[in-house]
């Protein structure tokens, strides 16, 4: 081969924030490692690596030897380490202060850990608005890597692809390199000889151009069967040896190198957007099915290489409205930043702050604020992980600005951002977020000791992929792209599938057919005969110095008749128990009216011993995946021993008791799954009003945390330290 190509060869590892310890020791094993022991062999072969905060945390306190080695490997220029914001958050999600403050904090980390010089950043998922340049640049990053779908979506065409552009915003200049998506379908799962034929054509068409793969480190051993094909039957030593062998015209540089040593092609504004998949992902489900369903009877026109780089998806941001659940987290974490901004501006500083600062950032780290290919917002120890830190951050915030424990507080304000004021009712060991325009239901529950969001529920929705779901397709024993394999974790998946007509959040108002069963109500089949559920609800706030109070009040209908629903949330000072109180007014005489009040609990696994139901005197019940059919019960406790959490409700006047599990089935990396989102309690009774046509009950909802409390670690509890 008589032209060259320069080559730029760069990982990105990671693991998100909350993910178990057992999948960053196993993806350690099967790639992180493996990886390194290989490319030590190859002294020639240079490569970009960046690696997230939260995975180089725990190596740093799993494994040091492996950073050790990474700095060694820094030191001899064979590595350039990318940085990036600390967390891995998206950067549009967050606040302009924070994005830059997460970008120099890992710059620091990085500099003091690896001896990291740090002058590039990866950008998390790739997802990219033209006025974060000016942010980047004030963290003083010079360059990034975006994907190659930004610059044909801003008009470029393949050939043009070979090498990096300058982009600016406000004067201030960026260098973009445009990451290949050739070799990102090639590397690891065609044959090593593919991607040298590949940039040879490349050489050849273009003598001294640049090409850039930059993808996930994962797919080289921690990707579902690629520990086999890439370390076991050898894919990554052929192409090192292929690289070895071509060396005179393939060139292996940083991508520093290249910007030191050739000119940028030209300038380029980029679109909004990521790389092609996630602007798949984030369109509505049936949108996301119809648009699949183009793709594929166009991609056979001979006219579609054409035309397929003016065709793209949707908006990253919508995430937040295809998923309202990532919406919640969402503006939790933007209270939490506002809040912990305000103290900075009233000259608050200490320990307190930074660790405040810290566990802020770890609650924007991305992965459960979306859904693809992967679990994302599906994973409830992802989304608990989210809450673990904003609600800890919180906390530490209190410390810091030397809060009152026994206090009480309540406010309204427009929480969520949906243009209608929210209610926050809250002390110091509960913090409740009630939304009166929407049925007026609690959305959030907060339970401060143990850092736990009792609400962090997830509603289930149809979701495109769930087409193969029902087709039953197994792809099992293929090594293909994530997004392409088909498999089933559980069998009967097909038969599990269920959509939620409402959200599952909590002080839920239902009205049922007298003889609507548990079944039906568990299996989506009950008929609502009453509008509460989606009515706005009239807020009244209460206050004295120990003791506030939430009333909320709507007037609609059910079984035909006009009804009045009066429910109160009141919180005192210093205390863990929510007393929920009903007022059923304008019942018509003779008309006997089936109620129910829906609560969910999120965070309380099912089929396991040491999570379960229990009754008067402590009787168990069972795990919390159980379906319980009570009569005439005034007390159900949920109990999870591992968590440290006794969740207690009692009733003023005998109850019906319904309690099942809402499980989800979502696509993962690993294949199709079911997933334990919540847990359902539903109190019910047959309504008769009094002589005046009314109906009461008061609920006391108690939380008892003290075992938790007596074994977790002081930064958990950092209200209590």
């Amino acid at each position: 081969m008589s032209h060259t190509i320069r080559f730029v060869f760069v990982l990105h590892d990671h693991q998100p924030v909350g993910n178990f310890d057992h999948v960053f020791e196993q993806a350690y094993r099967d790639s992180y490692r493996p990886f390194l022991d290989v490319y030590e062999r190859y002294p020639h072969l240079k490569l970009g690596l960046h690696t997230s905060g939260p995975l180089l945390e725990w190596l740093d306190a799993h494994h040091g030897e492996y950073l050790d080695r990474l700095a060694q490997l820094v030191a001899a220029g064979r590595i350039e380490v990318i940085g990036g914001a600390f967390y891995e958050p998206i950067l549009s999600m967050i606040p302009r202060r924070d994005r830059i403050g997460q970008i120099q904090s890992f710059s620091r980390y990085l500099k003091n850990r690896l001896g990291a010089q740090v002058r590039g950043m990866w950008m998390p998922e790739r997802v990219w608005e033209q006025s974060m340049t000016s942010d980047l640049v004030d963290a003083g990053i010079q360059y990034t890597m975006l994907d190659d779908f930004h610059f044909k979506n801003a008009g470029l065409s393949e050939d043009q692809l070979h090498g990096y552009y300058l982009t600016e915003d406000d004067g201030n200049l960026l260098s973009v390199f445009p990451d290949s998506e050739p070799l990102r379908y090639m590397i690891p799962f065609a044959s090593p000889q593919d991607s040298i034929d590949y940039l040879g054509r490349v050489a050849a068409k273009q003598p001294g151009a640049i090409a850039v793969f930059g993808d996930d480190g994962e797919k080289l051993g921690a990707w579902p069967e690629t520990k086999k094909s890439v370390y076991d039957d050898g894919w990554l030593v052929r192409f090192f040896d292929l690289l070895a062998a071509n060396q005179s015209w393939i060139i292996s540089v940083t991508p520093s190198e290249v910007i030191d040593g050739t000119p940028p092609l030209d300038k380029i504004y980029l679109p909004e957007g990521s790389y092609r998949e996630m602007t798949e992902w984030v369109l509505p489900s049936q949108q996301l099915a119809e648009y699949a369903a183009v793709r594929r009877e166009l991609e056979h026109d001979p006219r579609w290489p054409r035309i397929a780089r003016f065709v793209r998806g949707g908006f990253w941001r919508n995430f937040r409205v295809k998923y309202p659940e990532a919406n919640e987290m969402y503006s939790r974490m933007m209270m939490v930043s506002r809040r912990l901004q305000a103290a900075i501006d009233g000259e608050v500083r200490g320990e307190l702050v930074d660790q405040a600062r810290r566990a802020l950032y770890r609650g924007q780290c991305n992965c459960g604020y979306w859904h693809g290919a992967f679990g994302g917002v599906y994973l409830p120890h992802l989304r608990n992980a989210i809450y673990r830190e904003l609600i800890t951050a919180d906390n530490l915030l209190d410390r810091a600005l030397k809060r009152p424990l026994a206090r009480v507080e309540l406010s309204a304000d427009d929480y969520n951002f949906d243009g209608r004021q929210e209610v926050q009712l809250s002390n110091d060991k509960l913090v409740g977020l009630i939304a009166p325009a929407r049925g007026g239901q609690l959305y959030e529950l907060d339970v401060r000791s143990i850092a736990h969001n009792l609400l962090a529920t997830l509603t289930r929705r149809p979701e495109a992929y769930h087409r193969k779901v029902l087709s039953g397709a197994d792809a099992r024993n293929e090594v293909a792209g994530v997004s392409d394999r088909v498999v089933f974790k559980q069998q009967g998946l097909d038969t599990r599938l269920q959509y939620d007509a409402h959200p599952r959040k909590s002080l839920l108002d239902h009205f049922y057919d007298p003889q609507t069963t548990l079944a039906a109500v568990a299996n989506g089949e009950a008929v609502e005969q009453g509008d509460f559920l989606s009515r706005p609800y009239e807020a009244r706030l209460r206050r004295n110095p120990t003791r506030m109070q939430a009333q909320l009040a709507s007037q609609g209908s059910a079984a035909g008749a006009n009804l009045r629903i009066t429910k109160s949330v009141t919180l005192e000072a210093g205390g863990s128990t929510l007393e929920i109180a009903y007022l059923l007014e304008g019942l018509p005489p003779g008309l006997p009216l089936h109620f129910s009040i829906e609560f969910n609990f999120a965070g309380l696994p099912a089929g396991v011993d040491d999570r379960y139901f229990y009754g008067h005197d402590r009787r168990r019940f069972g795990q919390l995946g159980t379906r319980l059919d009570l009569t005439d019960a005034q007390e159900l406790g949920l109990v999870d021993e591992w968590l440290g959490i006794d969740v207690n409700l009692t009733f003023s006047r005998p109850s019906g008791l319904w309690t099942f599990p809402i499980e989800s089935v979502s696509q993962s990396e690993g294949g199709f799954e079911l997933v334990h989102q919540s847990v359902v309690v539903q109190p019910h009774w047959i309504v008769e009003g009094d002589a005046e046509g009314r109906w009461s009950v008061n609920i006391n909802l108690a939380i008892d945390t003290k075992s938790a409390e007596s074994r977790l670690e002081p930064r958990a509890v950092a209200l209590t330290t």
